[in-house]
């Protein structure tokens, strides 16, 4: 791979337009509660159909739970074997130690070296979700700080910083025994940015941005100590680094995009995961058709069967459609559970799940804030 490693942010080549729409879709930010009611009731029904409450937790054979929650980054990570690996940036696991931050500079540092990583860097919790706590660290004082705010005895990655513009997710599956998957949805990713006058304040570009003034809670906090600067004429400021939705990330349904390269290339990754067969890459590239043809792209993280398909976040797309297609994942879902049942595979006991899930939740509650 010639993925790029500077510190600023490769100019993105022919991604595909941004495209019209509204700013916001009317259910984007609606409470978890009220916007995944009737997607529970469909599961329910899936429950009933296959006779199975936890058929989830064997959809990929050999992950915690199927990876619907608790499982490790590094772990995942170390599932992907072969020639494939190589598109993993490299990364290192750290354990936050009970030392003072500046004290365990020196052991991590001699870690790094050992790795051949040098900043910039992304630090992202080995356990967790949804972009908590990842933070991009330009050097050892950001470092210091993360490790600060960490929990003690916990552990994160600090892996390369692939900073280029292009970033997608891609959701794939393929059937137990099948010698090809498909890709089912394909999310592309947006980071919004304002632009300074030479007058107004940061909270102010923010404020009056068509689609960031509309849940400035996404990033306010984010930027609390630079709200009042004033951004010189032309500065351009990002607003999110961690492509999560939930983050501030602007997504939009990239499925007319997905090329059958590609998908040849994401069956031979798929083949060097043991027991993978539903889950979503979030991948990043500095050149669109380069990633088209399943070249020179770097896969930043994969998850299993609590995976998203995220292009229903796209601003344009309709609350029934989003339901539709989030039935149509879990439908996917249960029934490749329901062949690994059939091949022999079970699931761990419900206690173990329940801990892994409370353990989750416990943590990401604990992280540092998402840059």
């Amino acid at each position: 791979m010639k993925m790029p490693q500077d510190s600023e942010p490769t100019a993105l080549q022919a991604m595909p337009a941004f495209g019209g729409g509204p700013p916001l879709s009317h259910f984007e930010f609606w409470p978890a509660w009220l916007f995944y009611a009737p997607v529970w009731l469909w599961i329910v029904g899936l429950m009933v159909r296959y006779r199975s409450i936890r058929l989830p937790l064997i959809a990929n054979v050999g992950f915690p739970a199927g990876g619907l929650v608790g499982e490790r980054k590094s772990e995942l990570f170390a599932r992907l074997t072969g020639p494939e690996r190589a598109h993993l940036p490299g990364y290192v696991v750290v354990t936050r130690t009970s030392e003072e931050p500046h004290a365990a500079l020196p052991q991590i540092t001699a870690q790094l070296a050992a790795a051949g990583l040098e900043y910039p860097l992304v630090a992202k919790p080995d356990i967790g979700c949804r972009g908590a706590g990842v933070q991009p660290i330009r050097g050892a004082n950001d470092l210091a700080r993360y490790l600060e705010d960490f929990p003690c005895g916990e552990t994160f990655l600090l892996q390369r910083m692939v900073d280029v513009e292009g970033e997608a997710g891609v959701f794939y599956v393929r059937q137990p025994g099948a010698s090809r998957g498909r890709i089912v949805s394909l999310t592309l990713k947006y980071f919004p940015k304002v632009t300074g006058d030479g007058h107004s304040t940061l909270r102010e570009l923010i404020e009056r941005d068509p689609r960031a003034g509309r849940v400035p809670q996404l990033y306010l906090a984010r930027f609390r100590h630079q709200l009042d600067d004033v951004l010189p004429a032309g500065t351009v400021q990002r607003l999110v680094f961690s492509g999560s939705h939930s983050k501030g990330a602007i997504f939009r349904n990239g499925a007319a995009h997905i090329a059958p390269a590609m998908e040849t290339r994401f069956d031979r990754i798929a083949d060097a995961i043991p027991g993978f067969h539903f889950g979503r890459f979030d991948v990043r590239f500095a050149d669109f058709a380069a990633f088209q043809r399943g070249e020179d792209f770097a896969i930043i993280e994969y998850n299993g069967a609590g995976a998203e398909m995220t292009h229903i976040w796209d601003s344009r797309m309709r609350l029934g459609e989003a339901w539709w297609t989030l039935c149509r994942q879990f439908s996917l879902l249960f029934a490749i559970g329901a062949a690994n049942r059939k091949r022999g595979a079970r699931p761990e006991s419900w206690r173990a799940f329940l801990q892994q899930w409370q353990r989750e939740k416990s943590l990401v509650a604990r992280y540092p804030i998402t840059r």
